[in-house]
């Protein structure tokens, strides 16, 4: 497999990074960790949250996806899947960015858990006071 031409993208969410590589010629099909996308995102909203940037680029004939995901959890997945496969369209074409940006699969969710902090129950919630 010399000189196979892929564009790569990283995407992100909370925990959870996915590599993903479209090619640029072969057989269609989309795969996670060696696994078929219904396989990996059972339900089809994860299945569709996974293939909206071809969606809002009108791309009917998806091209080869071979992604590589881990940390956190499903959905997680599913989101850091579709920032990945946005920043690897945007890389193929510059065109893709407008569509991508106006819809919001470029942008890296940044919401993420808080951290506990010392002396609360919690990242915020502090213990009971009582005045007496």
């Amino acid at each position: 497999m010399a000189d196979v031409k892929y564009f790569e993208g990283i995407g992100r969410r909370k925990t959870a990074t996915a590599r993903v590589r479209i090619y640029a010629s072969g057989k269609t099909a989309m795969t996670i960790n060696d696994k078929d996308v219904a396989v990996y995102f059972p339900t089809s909203e994860m299945q569709n949250i996974a293939h909206a940037p071809f969606v809002a680029l009108k791309i009917a004939k998806i091209p080869p996806v071979t992604v590589k995901v881990a940390g956190g959890g499903i959905h997680s997945q599913a989101e850091a899947v579709q920032h990945g496969i946005a920043r690897a369209l945007e890389i193929m074409d510059g065109e893709n960015r407008k569509p991508l940006k106006a819809v919001g699969h470029l942008k890296r969710d940044p919401r993420a858990k808080e951290r506990r902090k010392f002396g609360l129950k919690k990242a915020r919630k502090s213990p009971q006071w009582s005045k007496r």
